[in-house]
């Protein structure tokens, strides 16, 4: 029987979803029926977005929302409840990553930045969002990590300490709300073209050192991670939880 991947009726939330990553995520999610809630802190971009992905149907909610701060994640939930109804799909995209360099080179500010955007802003998100969910039995949490979470980023000490904790928080979810419907997984991109990872590519040398190092030697692009996080988010992933899918074109092999 053929499947048909589907999220009519569906309800997500997607941080950092007007551009790069985020946005290819939004793009998949709406094709697939979806409404869409995307959140970040420039709303000029998240309106772009969201009229350009209006032809496809259904809607594109911008939110202003700063994710390293408590009452913008509140904000951001009520906002989304009230316009949308229940949320059945969390996407935990958005990030930072300061602090490039050697490890003592870096500060505690920094540090603290980073845990408040990359992994506590996932933390106050879900466990405001959670209750609902197993209430209604349903619910699929995804978290943006990165392969830098599973083997140390040269010079990126924090970013790879703040992914590392995003994957245990998805793995710990998945176990304790598995049994309440609920699946938890997270998605390990390699380099991908966005302006976050503008330094590793945008140097055609470095890029092409990178590349080559990969089985499949191109830059992995925002859709690649798109396509995943849709199937991740529907129901013929059903059986999936606690899981780190990779995505970064054979890196790690």
């Amino acid at each position: 029987m053929a499947l048909q991947l589907s999220l009519e009726g569906k309800v997500a939330i997607v941080t950092g979803g007007g551009r790069g990553i985020g946005r290819a995520i939004t793009e998949r999610l709406v094709e697939a029926g979806a409404q869409v809630a995307i959140a970040s802190r420039k709303l000029d971009a998240l309106e772009a977005t969201a009229r350009e992905l209006a032809h496809l149907g259904p809607r594109v909610l911008p939110v202003q929302c700063h994710v390293g701060r408590a009452e913008d994640l509140e904000r951001l939930a009520s906002t989304v409840e009230h316009e949308l109804g229940p949320v059945d799909i969390v996407v935990n995209n958005s990030a930072t990553n300061i602090g490039q360099g050697p490890s003592l080179s870096t500060t505690t500010d920094m540090l603290d930045k980073m845990i408040d955007v990359n992994v506590k802003s996932a933390f106050t998100l879900v466990h405001r969002l959670l209750p609902s969910m197993i209430e209604r039995r349903t619910g699929s949490i995804i978290n943006v990590a990165s392969i830098s979470g599973l083997r140390p980023q040269a010079g990126g000490l924090l970013y790879s300490y703040t992914k590392a904790g995003l994957i245990m928080l998805t793995r710990s979810w998945a176990r304790e709300f598995g049994p309440h419907g609920v699946r938890c997984n997270a998605i390990a991109p390699g380099l991908i073209q966005t302006d976050l990872s503008a330094y590793y590519w945008q140097d055609p040398a470095r890029a092409a050192e990178l590349v080559g190092d990969q089985p499949i030697r191109r830059l992995g692009q925002p859709r690649d991670i798109g396509f995943a996080a849709a199937w991740l988010a529907s129901e013929e992933a059903g059986f999936v939880t606690g899981q780190v899918l990779v995505i970064d074109g054979g890196a790690l092999a």
